[in-house]
């Protein structure tokens, strides 16, 4: 196993492009299966996950063509359905949760889909209740045997309807949108997910034929279509990659200029970077990020502490909840951290506390970051990254750390970031992989 080690204290400087969104990525790639035409996506980011998703893909029989860094051609004419029983398949869906977005589109295309129990980052209970209920809602037949972990949906024929979904889930909200769109009749699903990715999906298949409307709301309206066609798709930036680069900017002093970011995607992600004292400025669709000797954490309008915390689009993707807290250990002033939707993503703040934060952990949910004002350095310790973006949290407090940091596990943040060490290195990082 790979580790990243890092001497911390450098200043980084220059400009950065950030890679395509991994959360769309995951979501348009299982689309092309909605079709037996050929497919065109552009700016996919080349992570471990998006790779994994497009060889399971290519063992379903979907031929896939690279055509450049990022660029890829799909066309789904010839999909062995029978794989999808075989033992080779279920290991290999069950080491990526972004593999239950193939039930849908294959719902909707062959009748049937099947899928083992996916992995993912252990962050606390990721339920799939969403996904399955909204299949039944449709007309499918749902099963799960828990003795092997699988579980299968079946339908004669779908048929629209109204539903209202337990949860905003994103990726629930996905599945039922794919296999609704060649469904019989009129789908209406009211709390769906409105998140950009889930917008780009829609759009997506709007632009092979389909009928969404009530895109970017929680009300989407879906007219079943008896087939889809071929399209050209571009991924968004993403939205996570740009947060972190903010977060490492103002972490390491650094003076960083972050190209084409897709500003108008971005909801309120750079209004709560600001609210924690950091500038960031718009530059047509760029972000500067200048240098800051301090920044100072705002407060509520009556002077009490402010309350960083995730919600649904359009509030703060619980993506970069870690990364708002690894920030605010050297900003001036205090803030709580309230990750509200998974039970073990704040645990690595014991790391940040062993490199001398002052971050008192209130229950699984909840942490208090005293800011150390730039007043005592973090220290570099080694550690362990326990998933994506709390990896991410970790390295950006290891590049504003003194000393040496090791961090170990690192194919969890391979998962989610591109050449990582390769472009902090561009920015001026003292980082090496080992």
């Amino acid at each position: 196993m790979s580790a990243f080690e890092i001497v911390g204290g450098n200043k980084l400087k220059g400009t950065v492009i950030p890679q395509g969104a991994k959360n769309e990525a995951l979501q348009v790639i299982c689309a092309v299966l909605l079709t037996a035409e050929k497919v065109d996506m552009s700016n996919i980011p080349e992570i471990v996950d998006v790779l994994k998703l497009i060889d399971l893909l290519k063992d379903m029989g979907v031929k896939v063509e690279k055509l450049g860094k990022g660029h890829y051609t799909f066309q789904a004419d010839n999909v062995d359905m029978e794989f999808l029983k075989t033992a080779d398949y279920k290991k290999k869906a069950a080491a990526l949760r972004g593999s239950i977005m193939v039930v849908g589109p294959l719902l909707a295309r062959y009748g049937k889909g099947y899928i083992p129990k996916p992995g993912g980052d252990k962050i606390g209970r990721r339920r799939l209740d969403t996904h399955f209920l909204g299949f039944q809602s449709l007309g499918a037949t749902f099963n799960y045997d828990a003795g092997d972990s699988f579980y299968s949906v079946e339908a004669s024929q779908l048929k629209g309807t109204y539903m209202l979904l337990d949860e905003a889930s994103v990726t629930g909200t996905a599945n039922i949108v794919m296999a609704a769109c060649m469904a019989e009749g009129t789908t209406t699903i009211y709390n769906a997910a409105c998140e950009p990715y889930l917008q780009q999906l829609c759009k997506m298949i709007n632009s092979m034929g389909g009928k969404i409307s009530g895109v970017g709301s929680n009300l989407l309206v879906i007219e079943g279509v008896p087939s889809l066609k071929g399209c050209t798709h571009r991924c968004l930036p993403d939205m996570i990659e740009i947060g972190s680069f903010i977060g490492m900017a103002a972490m390491t002093k650094g003076e960083i200029t972050i190209k084409d970011v897709g500003y108008e995607h971005l909801g309120v992600i750079p209004e709560i970077f600001r609210r924690m004292g950091i500038t960031v400025e718009r530059r047509g669709d760029d972000i500067f990020i200048p240098e800051h000797d301090h920044y100072e954490i705002d407060t509520f309008i009556d002077g009490s502490i402010m309350t960083i915390s995730d919600a649904p689009w359009p509030g703060f993707t619980p993506d970069l909840i870690s990364i708002a807290l690894v920030t605010a250990t050297q900003a001036r002033g205090s803030v709580l951290i309230h990750q509200k939707m998974f039970e073990s993503r704040l645990f690595f703040v014991d790391k940040l506390i062993d490199m001398g934060a002052q971050i008192i952990l209130c229950d699984p949910h909840r942490a208090t970051v005293i800011g150390l004002d730039r007043q005592s350095s973090l220290k570099g310790v080694t550690m362990t990254s326990p998933d994506i973006r709390a990896g991410v949290s970790l390295l950006i407090a290891a590049l504003g750390a003194k000393g040496k940091s090791v961090i170990h596990n690192i194919e969890q943040i391979d998962r989610g970031y591109q050449d990582i060490e390769t472009r902090l290195q561009a920015l001026g990082a003292d980082i090496k992989r080992i």
